[in-house]
């Protein structure tokens, strides 16, 4: 049976080998890295690089965290939904207790060409029997450019499809449905895709442990080849103050997400995570415009007529 020191093991290795791809790409910048503890058990590794030749500011953190599941969360398991039927939730033992380990990935160039992205794959279980698997890549580029778009999807269909032709579309849609802004009546970005409480139960999938892990691995891994093209392709195109304005503006939207919407984020507020790491994912600048408006006919209002859902960007 897949343990959680066999996954937590591979969620370390991954974190090293992405800050390698990154910093070979980069050809400045160093991660520097931190270990934590949390008080309440267990802890994490985080590592920032900033001031790169390509990344500004990003972070790859790593983290493996236990103990009594706070009433807050206990709550959001009671109503878990997945795209497998979820588990009957026993709730014995009378104290209910957690793990939860995974990587966790944000990205700001420098270069307003240069998209910004986002990786999570992650484990949780509890002490009743209760397990599943979650993540996702989702992509926020300042100015969409649509080859690249394709060839985001594309690689994310190829990295889905290896383990179940259905993954793509339904992941793909509920990334569509989770990194959208309400109040602004936008998405974040291009999407890309998400997928939470994947588990197995009874005879209601075909799935394992191992097959579900073994695409967890999937997507962890075509992260850096996705990610290193992109800043390759886009790293050395020039760039006006005007794009850099509009690429601190699209920050903000950026920070709107992940400060009033993102579970992840209130997930670590919510177990008493390290702060630091936690908001490791907002930018260092970012800008909120009174009554921004778009010209009309330019790649500013193009961006925003492009961030919307069910745009297929696959082949």
């Amino acid at each position: 049976m897949l343990s959680k020191e066999e996954i937590t093991e591979w969620f370390k290795s991954l974190q090293y080998s992405i800050c390698s791809a990154l910093e070979k790409e980069d050809g400045k910048g160093k991660f520097e890295e931190e270990n934590w503890t949390r008080e309440e058990g267990g802890g994490g590794r985080t590592r920032i690089l900033q001031d790169g030749n390509v990344i500004e500011k990003g972070g790859v953190n790593f983290s493996a965290v236990h103990g009594e599941l706070p009433e807050k969360i206990l709550s959001g398991v009671l109503q878990t939904h997945a795209v497998n039927k979820p588990q009957t939730l026993n709730t014995e033992p009378e104290t209910l207790n957690f793990y939860a380990t995974g990587v966790s990935i944000v990205i700001h160039p420098h270069n307003p060409m240069v998209p910004i992205i986002h990786m999570n794959v992650r484990y949780f279980e509890m002490n009743n029997g209760t397990w599943w698997f979650g993540g996702g890549i989702d992509l926020t580029p300042h100015y969409v450019n649509e080859k690249d778009a394709a060839f985001f999807h594309n690689s994310l269909k190829g990295a889905c499809d290896k383990h179940n032709p259905n993954y793509y579309p339904e992941f793909k849609k509920w990334a569509d449905d989770y990194f959208f802004i309400p109040h602004r009546n936008e998405t974040r970005g291009i999407g890309g895709i998400f997928f939470d409480r994947l588990t197995t139960h009874k005879n209601t999938s075909s799935a394992s442990k191992q097959d579900l892990f073994a695409f967890v691995q999937e997507v962890g891994n075509a992260f850096a080849p996705i990610y290193t093209s992109l800043m390759n392709r886009n790293k050395n195109k020039s760039f006006t103050e005007a794009n850099k304005q509009w690429q601190l503006i699209r920050r903000g939207r950026y920070v709107e997400f992940n400060l009033v919407y993102d579970k992840g984020t209130k997930f670590g507020l919510e177990t008493n995570g390290r702060i630091e790491s936690i908001l490791m994912s907002l930018p260092q600048t970012a800008n909120w415009i009174y009554n921004f408006k778009t010209q009309p006919g330019s790649p500013e209002e193009k961006t925003l007529s492009l961030l919307k859902k069910g745009i297929n960007w696959a082949n």
